[in-house]
């Protein structure tokens, strides 16, 4: 399985993708992976897409991931028959080349799915075209290689995909062993029968005439191109994948095996040509693309609200297309996936933060009256923060004070101006000024989120000076805040209980009292770090909140590891931020590093908070960077 073991994972692409099936398939609670190839995996309720498309090219990539969702979601779903899949992989099982014959015939079945696909939305057509192109590329290149290395089927395997892929009736292949091109020459008739099938059906008896015309003392394919596409097929006995998934008999298996009538198994009947490729693997129990690259990565991740695009972001637009307007919906709308995805049920979801936190519980740490040790050490931090301290108290204040006074001109009544050279130059001149009487107090409320992983040790205490510069800027400027460490307590996990603690140093309530600042120095490094759950528990809080203005920040040095969160972490942590966006909250994520930045370090942040992130070299520089910040956003709410 494809696992997230790169920090560079483009994210919101991944996001994206999970919208894109949830929506294509009709089942909100129907989760997107990564995975060496594109199926169905019913038991799990998850869809896949292979994380090998487009190496070294954005556009492949894209358009073979969402081409991999659609063939799926809006193909097999839909349109092909699981009884006649699985009488015919039982039957290619028991031949002399059973790798080959679920191979040829996923190669089949993708074509005559395609043909559906583009019907149904011709603005995929591009994303399609672009497919084959790198298809062609990639099969091209795997001729070369198995012509090398003597593969013979493997060889004609790659023939066939080239020769069904091309845009020309009858292409040249000058580099093929000429005992292969003849069998490739006695093969098209069989071959082109896959253009014209109309049902599963159909694909199967032009693959079984192929696989029958094949000599049976070659040897079986060696490689692996592609994965069947339902995983575990023998298990169900359904007319179509979406029947299984939408069931509510949980016995419906039982009830219905012997209820399938032969007659009645297929599920479309329309002309179009289509192909697929598959394979059953014995050891995995699935076949897959094996582009030869490096392995990548997975995710469980549930899908649990649609995002804002960003400049450049085309995922949803391409769906549409640009060769013709759908007569079906438009996937491009966010508003649509909004709706979809907010009414996911939360048992289905995993739990009110998804499935990743299902077991994740909240447990709330109030901070002691400080000591006397702590009453001295905070003193000491805040003497060393006093400068960066007051120049932003001072020009917030005269920011607010030159807001308070300064006179509204040009208007209609009030008292009356002494610049009076509109009187002569305009027709309807405005004479009168008022001055302002607002409020000098900020309308807004800040949530300061502080990782206390084990990753911290060495930093704790540089970062508590940044903490404390927030907390006496916001306390001088009468801001209502508060101030939190998180962790969750890896020594108390088990398998139904994953106690992550908020250790509250400051709450909304005290935040602004004068004595209670050296409950900072409480902060320490603990356990694992559960980013997502308390970024979302924190954002509940400040949600709640009167304040037009509100603000996340997060201190953290890392990637986000718990138990069984360190694969899907960096997902989960970038959904919990996009979830408290859409609330109207401001999450702004700042890195301390220990020493140089690193790219993956700064490609991690940009996962996860955009350009709504800081990054800092040193915790010892955390003040000359947080106090620019704290000062902008200050600045935005006056």
């Amino acid at each position: 399985m494809y696992r997230f073991r790169d920090t560079s994972i483009d994210t919101r692409l991944f996001l994206q993708l999970q919208d894109l099936a949830a929506i294509l398939s009709g089942i909100p609670d129907l989760t997107f992976d990564y995975a060496y190839g594109s199926a169905i995996d019913m038991e799990k309720r998850r869809i896949t897409a292979s994380a090998n498309w487009g190496i070294g090219s954005e556009l492949a990539k894209e358009a073979g991931l969402k081409t991999d969702i659609l063939l799926r979601t809006r193909g097999t779903l839909h349109y092909s028959s699981m009884p006649v899949m699985q009488t015919y992989m039982q039957q290619a099982s028991e031949s002399q080349h059973p790798k080959f014959a679920g191979q040829l015939f996923t190669l089949f079945e993708n074509i005559r799915l395609e043909e559906l696909v583009k019907k149904e939305r011709p603005g995929t057509a591009q994303l399609f075209s672009t497919r084959r192109a790198y298809l062609i590329r990639y099969f091209t290149q795997q001729l070369k290689t198995n012509v090398t290395r003597g593969f013979a089927l493997d060889e004609l395997y790659c023939l066939i995909c080239l020769l069904i892929q091309s845009e020309q009736p009858d292409p040249s292949f000058p580099g093929a062993n000429e005992q292969q091109l003849n069998q490739l020459l006695a093969l098209k008739p069989a071959i082109f029968q896959a253009y014209e099938a109309r049902n599963t059906r159909e694909v199967v008896h032009a693959a079984e005439s192929v696989v029958f015309q094949l000599d049976e003392t070659m040897a079986d394919m060696i490689n692996d191109y592609f994965i069947f596409p339902i995983a575990r097929l023998e298990d169900y006995t359904f007319e179509t994948a979406f029947d299984e998934l939408t069931r509510t008999d949980p016995l419906a298996n039982d009830s219905l095996e012997e209820d399938v009538k032969e007659e009645n198994s297929e599920t479309f009947e329309q002309d179009f040509s289509t192909w697929h490729s598959e394979n059953e693997n014995t050891e995995k129990q699935q076949n897959f693309m094996q582009f030869e690259l490096e392995e990548g990565t997975r995710s469980s991740l549930m899908g649990e609200g649609a995002r804002e695009t960003e400049e450049g972001d085309q995922a949803m637009a391409s769906i549409q297309g640009s060769s013709g307007k759908s007569e079906q919906n438009d996937y491009s709308d966010m508003e649509a996936m909004e709706k979809s995805q907010d009414n996911q049920d939360e048992a289905s979801s995993g739990g009110k933060f998804g499935r990743e936190n299902k077991y994740a519980v909240s447990i709330v740490k109030l901070a002691e009256a400080p000591s006397e040790e702590e009453e001295n050490r905070y003193r000491m931090y805040a003497e060393e923060i006093a400068p960066y301290q007051r120049r932003l108290s001072k020009t917030i204040e005269k920011v607010l004070e030159h807001k308070q006074t300064a006179p509204r001109q040009n208007l209609a009544a009030g008292r009356l101006s002494k610049k009076l050279l509109s009187a002569v130059t305009d027709e309807y001149p405005r004479l009168f000024y008022k001055k302002n009487e607002e409020s000098k107090e900020i309308d807004a409320a800040f949530t300061l989120l502080v990782d206390c992983s084990a990753s911290m040790m060495n930093k704790m205490e540089e970062t508590k000076k940044g903490v404390i510069l927030f907390h006496e800027v916001l306390k001088d400027l009468k801001i209502p805040h508060t101030i939190i460490g998180f962790w969750e307590e890896a020594t108390e996990v088990k398998d139904n209980y994953k106690p992550n603690y908020a250790h509250v140093i400051h709450s909304f309530s005290d935040s602004l009292y004068q004595h209670h600042g050296a409950k900072i120095m409480q902060l320490e490094a603990q356990e694992d770090n559960r980013d997502g759950f308390s970024i979302r528990t924190a954002a509940a809080e400040l949600e709640a909140r009167n304040e037009k203005n509100r603000f996340l920040l997060v201190f953290s040095d890392g990637q986000p590891a718990a138990s069984d969160y360190t694969d899907n972490g960096i997902i989960d942590t970038t959904k919990a931020v996009f979830e408290t966006r859409r609330k109207n909250i401001d999450v702004i994520g700042m890195f301390l590093a220990e020493g140089d930045i690193s790219e993956q370090d700064d490609t991690l942040m940009r996962n996860i908070y955009g350009r709504e992130r800081i990054m800092v070299p040193t915790a010892t520089q955390l003040p000359e960077h947080f106090s620019p910040l704290l000062k902008k956003l200050l600045l935005q709410t006056i």
